[in-house]
């Protein structure tokens, strides 16, 4: 029993001399490579941002970098600690496959954020919708791409259906057209009520100078009915729409526009 305690003690210490300054050499290795690639990334960054690179590639391509950077990382590391190179690539790749088989739904993905860099049916800071979402384009990263809505919450799209499915790019002609609809009293007489609404839109800071449209859709008994058509910018859609539809109320109620005339009719028994 007490052989065979010395034989493990003798096994450990000769595993110590023989492999612990390996190991020793190949932590120390690992915490400054992985210090230099973090500053290799920052120095990366400030560069294509200094060079106006697009910043729809910006965040791909740091991300394409870390992970090779990171990968000779891990085969310097086997090679201090005698791991033959050559088979560790062998069992990264044959890993590699298999991780592969097993993710095709995220390889979908990288391939789908290719596309999405090469075509360009949006950029970073444009207002989309894709996927039942809308919101502007944060950022365009390896497997998905980000959004944030207009109520500020995070929307994280994958890659693969974004590329394949139908997307809006609300902000890539610049201006924007805002649809409403309002209804004057018939009484009022169609001048009346769209001289008032042309007030509102001379006034609306968000409206652009592009012509603007107050047009009669409909004509009831005791109804008119309008489609006002605002075009803006499309980062002020919401601003222009809310604005518009609280100060025609102001204005109806200024210019003494009045509401439709609801009438009842009495049944009698």
């Amino acid at each position: 029993m007490e052989q065979n305690l010395i034989s493990i003690k003798d096994q450990i210490v000769l595993a110590i001399t023989q492999y612990g300054g390996k190991i020793l050499l190949a932590i120390v290795v690992f915490m400054i490579g992985r210090m230099i690639i973090s500053r290799i990334n920052k120095v990366i960054s400030d560069r294509m941002t200094s060079s106006h690179v697009d910043r729809d590639v910006q965040p791909f391509v740091k991300s394409l970098i870390t992970v090779g950077l990171n990968i000779m990382l891990l085969l310097s590391c086997a090679g201090i600690l005698g791991i033959q190179t050559t088979s560790f690539v062998a069992i990264l790749g044959a890993a590699g496959l298999a991780v592969g088989l097993a993710l095709q739904g995220s390889l979908a993905n990288f391939a789908g954020g290719v596309l999405l860099l090469v075509f360009k049916p949006f950029r970073v800071g444009d207002l989309i919708n894709a996927q039942g979402f809308t919101g502007t384009v944060e950022a365009i990263r390896i497997f998905d791409t980000v959004l944030v809505t207009v109520d500020n919450k995070t929307i994280t799209l994958p890659n693969g259906p974004l590329s394949t499915g139908p997307i809006t790019n609300i902000s890539a002609k610049g201006d924007i057209r805002v649809d409403m609809v309002f209804a004057a009293g018939s009484q009022n007489g169609v001048d009346k009520i769209r001289a008032s609404i042309e007030k509102v839109i001379a006034a609306c800071p968000y409206a652009t100078k592009t012509k603007h449209d107050v047009l009669v859709t409909k004509l009831t008994e005791n109804a008119i009915h309008f489609d006002v058509r605002v075009w803006t910018k499309a980062e002020t859609f919401w601003e222009t729409y809310y604005y518009v539809h609280e100060h025609i109320s102001k204005q109806f109620a200024n210019d003494k526009v009045e509401p439709p005339l609801f009438r009842y009719t009495i049944h009698q028994g």
